[in-house]
């Protein structure tokens, strides 16, 4: 198998969808016949919980393959979605910023750890900051998928989060770049959510993902059920917003591929 395609799922902030959109974006890509491994890296562990990982049966977890004590074979689980595994996260992952910061590579771990991920893609969920867990998903990965709540200081975050991309480029990961912002929660009656939408087009133009995720009662309902949406239920808006962003995802990430053969 080709070496996977890694993509950090980062917003220091929180609640902006950033773990709907991990589960359900691999959920959308699974059932496009990609075999995705999610990676939990936040010690709330909603992702695990979203795919229905019970509590008990998190070991070994991501904080064990941060700290070199298991390998991503071992700790990689099957889900009840066809080609959807897991990495889970227990609360061993909340004392990591701690536990792991005295060694010398410290920002290098993960990336060493999933370099024998067999998987097509790799999706790692970061926790809601730009600590150590996050850096570490950002120097492992190729690229960065930015959920981007429609709201009043929606842009101002995102800044703060372009920078720290930067600084890793500098130091630790060359080749990182944005896979892109994606617009989530937006409610097109609010002039506010259409507003953010039309300042983010324009400010940063095609990074902008064309599907726009849109906010869906089924969407916050499906992580009570371990379900991603689209299996909890696949005919509602969620369910055709995240299947549009798979697509979108794959036609971008071809795009890629011929520009870089034709140079």
């Amino acid at each position: 198998m080709a070496d996977p395609c890694i993509v950090a799922i980062a917003n220091q902030k929180g609640g902006v969808g950033k773990t709907t959109t991990a589960i359900n974006l691999g959920a959308a890509l699974a059932e496009l016949g990609q075999s995705v491994l999610l990676i939990d890296l936040d010690p709330q562990g909603n992702a695990s919980t979203g795919v229905g990982v019970d509590p008990k049966d998190r070991t070994p977890s991501s904080y064990d393959l941060l700290s070199g004590e298991t390998t991503v074979a071992e700790a990689t689980r099957p889900t009840s979605i066809e080609r959807l595994s897991i990495v889970p996260a227990n609360s061993d992952l909340s004392s990591a910023d701690i536990d792991l910061s005295a060694r010398s590579s410290r920002t290098q771990l993960l990336k060493q750890a999933v370099r024998e991920a067999r998987a097509n893609v790799v999706l790692i969920d970061c926790p809601p900051a730009l600590g150590l867990l996050t850096l570490n998903a950002m120097v492992a990965a190729e690229s960065v998928l930015v959920p981007l709540q429609a709201e009043f200081y929606a842009l101002e975050g995102l800044s703060q989060l372009l920078l720290t991309v930067r600084q890793v480029r500098q130091a630790a990961n060359p080749d990182l770049r944005i896979e892109g912002v994606l617009l989530t929660m937006s409610d097109s009656r609010n002039n506010l959510a259409v507003q953010v939408e039309a300042d983010a087009r324009q400010t940063l133009g095609d990074l902008v993902f064309k599907t726009v995720i849109p906010r869906n009662v089924r969407v916050s309902e499906s992580p009570s059920f371990g379900r991603p949406v689209i299996h909890y239920d696949p005919s509602s808006k969620g369910s055709t917003a995240y299947r549009a962003v798979a697509k979108e995802f794959v036609a971008r990430r071809k795009a890629l591929k011929r520009q870089a053969k034709h140079g």
